[in-house]
């Protein structure tokens, strides 16, 4: 298998993080280190695209019927400035470590670009965007009634957290980022961080899921609702208060309520904290789709939940979750963020962003989604100039308006 040689080809540059006892096919030392790998510079454009052969995953299901975008025959260029340069649109690709483009129009699409060995058929992992649709099944279930409110505790649904750190959070301190737990989210995979705790001994030696350390956190850094702090942890959380809500698999809530009726075209599937008889999706950051079908999803949302001709999300929840006021997220940081969606200042843009640069940037000014996946070396950084980038696309539009 391709990941198998992987694992082997690149054991000998680091240390498995963790390890576990080979009680399933998915605990084996090969499969371990191989998980233990998937964020190697150099081979992430490779492992980014592959990640059902590296994790036990649960499938989201298309709809036979897919909602049909019309392709634009024009050839798109783009050029944009940034820190005194400019970038013609193959530059930016390559600068940017891309491995898929996709732009959306009016309704159309009018590029979309496929790199390093992916294809139509390449599902691509989401990272963080994850925690946006994580968000609109919140909202589809809190539609339902299965979420009675947002403002609800957490612990009406996950009593087993009384007594952690997310005791007296409710689930829109949550979806803010904002439920006081204590948590450092700081992307130093081989390096003794609380988040490489946790990723290291729930996603690569599978010995329990995110929510069960969640549970067992129970200290706090501020009151619930006071301080914005970025936290893969209170997302996964969101995923287990959806579970037990609407009394169903993630996976299978997001087919019958967003897969199927959106007309998306080809399944998706969810990576797992751990192997079937134990994890659940990774709410936090854990989905992977195909490019299209990213686009489609953004394309929902622009459209206010629509989505081929049927309301699929809440109009309402759309517009609760991607705007009102826009508040920075801290000193010098300029974005803000809502309900797991990034807003940007002096301007109606919204976006899903995911880790090593993976993006759904929805301006609904000038109609337009752009979803950019990405392998990065760094996991964080660049952001600045690919804003520069859609900026530049944006404008482009805006001037055909």
């Amino acid at each position: 298998m391709l990941f198998a040689f992987v694992a082997a080809a690149i054991s000998l540059l680091s240390p498995c993080a963790a390890t576990a006892q080979p009680s399933s096919p998915w605990t084996t030392p090969t499969m371990i280190e191989g998980r233990n790998q998937v964020f190697h510079p150099g081979l992430n454009f490779l492992t980014f695209q592959h990640m059902d052969q590296l994790f036990a995953t649960r499938v989201v299901r298309a709809s036979g019927k897919p909602w049909i975008l019309p392709k634009e025959q024009e050839s798109f260029d783009v050029s944009y400035t940034y820190e005194g340069k400019t970038y013609a649109l193959d530059q930016f690709l390559e600068k940017t470590s891309t491995n898929a483009l996709l732009v959306i129009n009016n309704q159309r699409i009018v590029a979309e670009i496929y790199r390093n060995g992916s294809n139509e058929e390449t599902r691509f992992i989401s990272w963080s965007m994850a925690k946006s649709i994580t968000s609109t099944l919140i909202g589809i279930a809190l539609s339902e009634g299965k979420i009675e409110s947002i403002d609800d505790p957490v612990t009406k649904y996950l009593p087993e957290m009384e007594g952690s750190g997310y005791q007296g959070a409710t689930i829109r301190h949550l979806l803010m980022m904002r439920s006081g737990v204590d948590w450092l989210e700081i992307y130093r995979f081989k390096e003794p961080t609380q988040l490489t705790e946790v990723h290291d001994n729930s996603l690569v030696a599978y010995k329990y899921r995110f929510c069960d350390y969640a549970a067992k956190q129970s200290m706090r850094k501020t009151a619930p609702g006071t301080e914005f702090n970025y936290s893969t942890l209170d997302a996964s959380v969101l995923g287990c208060i959806l579970e037990r809500a609407v009394g169903m698999k993630g996976a299978d809530y997001m087919a019958e309520k967003v897969w199927k009726p959106a007309g998306m075209e080809r399944d998706g599937y969810w990576i797992m904290d751990g192997p079937p008889e134990v994890g659940r999706e990774f709410f936090g950051a854990g989905f992977n789709a195909t490019l299209r079908d990213y686009g489609r999803f953004g394309l929902m949302i622009l459209n206010g939940g629509g989505a081929d001709g049927k309301q699929v999300v809440p109009i309402d929840w759309v517009k609760q979750a991607t705007g009102g006021v826009h508040e920075p997220t801290g000193p010098g940081r300029p974005t803000g963020y809502q309900y797991d969606w990034w807003t940007i200042p002096d301007s109606k843009a919204f976006m899903a962003v995911g880790l090593h640069h993976q993006f759904i940037y929805v301006d609904p000014d000038t109609h337009t989604v752009i979803v950019k996946l990405s392998a990065t070396p760094k996991p964080v950084g660049d952001q600045p100039e690919h804003l520069a980038f859609f900026g530049a696309v944006v404008a482009k539009f805006a001037k055909t308006q």
